[in-house]
């Protein structure tokens, strides 16, 4: 039997029953916690958790680097104060040892305490901090809720599905071998999107996905990879954490009462976009964890019988008589 990977899920922010605490996460955790390799075991040995304190440092966080964790998927649901140099410096070296993140935020500056994350932070854009280079951008996006500076864009309804598009060659969070053009078509939809793009100075880092605005037609980044470099392990820098939150997986989950917008329900009627939100899900944690995909296998393969075609050469064929 093979030892579980194991991956944390993390918020910034200490148990608040409304606000985005863990516990709002808990249809990803469970979906984690079910995936089974094929002998049957358990993938992965999940840790869910909240910070512990306001006050100082998170005794988890601030450490991690010590800790055997093999991948931290952070959710900065905090308005700009949820991490502190202590722990963001922790969280840097635990990259640095080769170990995986996924980093998400939502819009505006919802989620800045991430920046200063190494190369990771760099990928996110916010209002007050880091702002997008490209200043075309600095729009308000969805205009329903223009008190949300940007970024906020809009890619529908919290609890339905928007189409997502790969850029370049198809990354293997992408990759389904049960879809058509053997892709991952749909993620969740949400009414105001944060912004990510690859760090110009990163070689390892690029844009692997991208979405569509409902309000204005723009195009803006999903999600940006870095893959294992001399900087670190393999990382995702997520749009928003409503790609993963109960409530847009399923809204009869529920939301914060501070959440306005009407839901949606086109994901509660379309299984298949429902199963594509669950398998990117699941291919993120396999990857930054560093467990191959199909995809990375069936690669990897190619490239070994090519490296043995040219060791190896076929003889020439017998003359014919």
């Amino acid at each position: 039997m093979t030892a579980p990977a194991r991956i944390l899920l993390q918020t910034t922010i200490t148990p608040v029953n409304d606000d985005w605490s863990i516990a709002r996460f808990s249809l990803l955790a469970q979906l984690l916690r079910d995936l089974k390799d094929e002998n049957g075991d358990p993938v992965f040995a999940v840790t869910a958790r909240d910070r512990a304190t306001t006050e100082g440092s998170d005794p988890v966080l601030s450490h991690l680097d010590e800790s055997d964790f093999d991948a931290l998927w952070l959710f900065a649901v905090d308005t700009g104060d949820g991490l502190n140099a202590e722990e963001c410096a922790a969280i840097s070296r635990f990259r640095r040892n080769g170990r995986g993140l996924m980093v998400t935020r939502d819009h505006m500056d919802l989620g800045s305490s991430v920046c200063t994350l190494g190369g990771v932070g760099a990928a996110h854009f916010f209002h007050s901090r880091n702002p997008d280079p490209d200043e075309s951008r600095r729009v308000i996006d969805d205009t329903e809720t223009s008190y949300i500076l940007w970024p906020n864009y809009h890619s529908g309804a919290n609890g339905d599905p928007q189409e997502i598009e790969p850029v370049g060659a198809l990354h293997p969070v992408l990759s389904d071998p049960d879809s058509p053009g053997g892709r991952l078509r749909f993620l969740p939809a949400h009414p105001h999107e944060g912004a990510v793009g690859a760090p110009p100075d990163d070689a390892s880092a690029r844009v692997i996905a991208v979405g569509r605005s409902k309000a204005t037609g723009a195009t803006f980044n999903i999600a940006v990879a870095f893959e294992r470099s001399e900087a670190g392990g393999r990382a995702i820098a997520q749009s928003t954490f409503h790609h993963f939150a109960d409530y847009n997986w399923n809204p009869a989950m529920g939301a914060p009462s501070f959440v306005s917008e009407p839901p949606g329900h086109g994901l509660a009627a379309s299984p298949e976009a429902l199963r594509h939100v669950r398998q990117y899900a699941a291919n993120v944690a396999l990857w930054t964890a560093g467990i191959l995909l199909p995809a990375e296998r069936i690669a990897q393969d190619v490239a070994l019988d090519e490296a043995l075609a040219e060791s190896f050469p076929a003889s020439d064929p017998p003359a014919v008589a």
